[in-house]
């Protein structure tokens, strides 16, 4: 083991280096990486909801008040107005603060990368207003509880979540020969199952048909969220419940395989099956080396997650430790361009700078272009250089720099600051401009957008 190990273990797996850092880990990177593996933190702050929480926040505050604005009743529309964004925002802007601060905090940098991959492959997003509430409560209680568990367990947990069956629309979905189907004239939706054979589990290539889609989403009718007008119960309210009278009847076949039994125990049958079939070890190992290793990684490292996640029977445990045991992880020069928020997070850490303002921090990563629980598509977030690499984002990391260095101005000291957090992986070209720079402004402008540090 070397220090430049441990250069890669706190950039390329961690979330970045502090002042400090690699000194204290010394020259065991790859040791810190795995004593880490099971050790999940949560994150802590006023305003914090869970998803219940969320979804009665959503109906008894915010509803309301749209319902006036919308009747006209409202005596001043404008301050209404305002006020339902207030609402909405609070939500998530409290979860985005809490899990940014624990970032920027952690000694265990791997496991809130590790956390933040399961979180984003797994996407839900804030394009509703009650997904703006809800958006940030999946993280929190289906990854960060399951992130070292079994894959079968992380898969239920995130699937049938109330954000995930509201936001892919489950919560609405009715089996057509149903009770509920029969007398209503409504019918199935197939976009939960749709997104968790092509993005979840097997892939898109994964060997998956329309009948398969159909089959599931069959199979996840009468899992949705608990509410008065179907009649649930008050502890069920805001919940996931699952209500028979909306569930397809009979049996369905999935990958051929014939699905039966009691029908609140076909879903997770089915999910079940999803993560123990072959085509998802393939299609989750390429992610996450994709996402740690490198853009186009190498088929051995594939190979070498794979296998770790058959043998293990999924175990995320073991797959992790995989994942930092491949044959690529320690290659010494960097494959990886960092993500918008991964650019915030080392550059703060990096600092040392104290507690984030709500408002700043949400700014910054608007303007950076990813601001969390945001992503485009249920696909998630991409982390490849092709999306984040270009002029324009370029440009709006460098005015992020400068305006954090016009900031820390004369205490940035980027000739002691570039060798503290990069360690072997600075190059000399670098340190000879930090060195050369007019000022430590400049320098710790040049520093944060070197090569080195741009990259992981």
């Amino acid at each position: 083991m070397s220090r430049l190990d441990t250069a890669i273990a706190l950039t390329r797996f961690g979330v970045g280096a502090r002042p400090g850092e690699m000194d204290r880990i010394g020259s065991a990177g790859r040791d810190w990486l795995r004593e880490q593996i099971g050790q999940v933190e949560t994150p802590q702050g006023r305003d914090l909801r869970t998803s219940r929480e969320a979804i009665l926040y959503f109906r008894e505050e915010y509803q309301p008040r749209l319902a006036a604005l919308q009747d006209g009743t409202t005596e001043d529309p404008e301050r209404a107005r305002t006020e339902l964004g207030r609402l909405l925002r609070s939500g998530s802007a409290a979860a985005i603060l809490a899990r940014t601060q624990l970032a920027l905090t952690t000694e265990a940098g791997f496991v809130e990368r590790w956390v933040r991959f399961w979180s984003n492959h797994f996407s839900v997003s804030m394009t509703s207003p009650p997904m703006a509430l809800l958006a940030p409560t999946l993280e929190m209680e289906a990854i960060r509880p399951h992130a070292f568990g079994r894959f079968e367990d992380l898969l239920l947990a995130a699937e049938l979540h109330p954000a995930m069956l509201f936001y892919l629309d489950n919560a609405s979905s009715v089996g057509p020969t149903s009770r509920a189907g029969r007398r209503r004239g409504r019918g199935l939706n197939e976009n939960l199952a749709r997104e968790t054979l092509e993005l979840h589990t097997l892939g898109v290539d994964g060997g998956y048909s329309q009948d398969d889609i159909v089959a599931l989403a069959r199979l996840l009718t009468g899992w949705t969220i608990g509410n008065e007008r179907l009649r649930h119960r008050s502890n069920q309210i805001g919940r996931t419940v699952f209500d028979e009278r909306i569930h397809e009847p009979g049996a369905q076949t999935l990958l051929g395989e014939r699905i039966s039994g009691a029908a609140e125990d076909k879903a997770p049958t089915a999910l079940r099956q999803l993560a123990r079939h072959p085509s998802t070890a393939q299609f989750v190992a390429t992610k996450l080396a994709r996402h740690f290793i490198a853009d186009h990684p190498d088929a051995a490292d594939i190979a070498h997650i794979a296998q770790a996640f058959i043998d293990s029977d999924g175990d995320l445990a073991q797959v992790a430790n995989a994942v930092i045991t491949a044959p690529g992880a320690f290659q010494p020069d960097p494959q990886k361009f960092k993500t918008p928020e991964e650019y915030l997070v080392s550059t703060v850490r990096a600092l040392n700078l104290p507690r984030l303002q709500m408002r700043a921090l949400r700014a910054s990563l608007a303007a950076l272009g990813q601001v969390p629980f945001r992503a485009p598509s249920p696909a998630g977030w991409p982390d490849t250089e092709a999306e984040w690499g270009g002029p324009d984002a370029l440009m709006k990391r460098l005015d992020f720099a400068n305006e954090l260095a016009r900031r820390v101005g004369a205490s940035a000291r980027p000739r002691e600051r570039a060798p503290e957090i990069l360690g072997p992986r600075l190059e000399g070209a670098t340190a000879l401009a930090i060195a050369r720079s007019e000022s430590a402004e400049q320098g710790l402008t040049l520093l944060l957008m070197s090569p080195e540090f741009l990259r992981r």
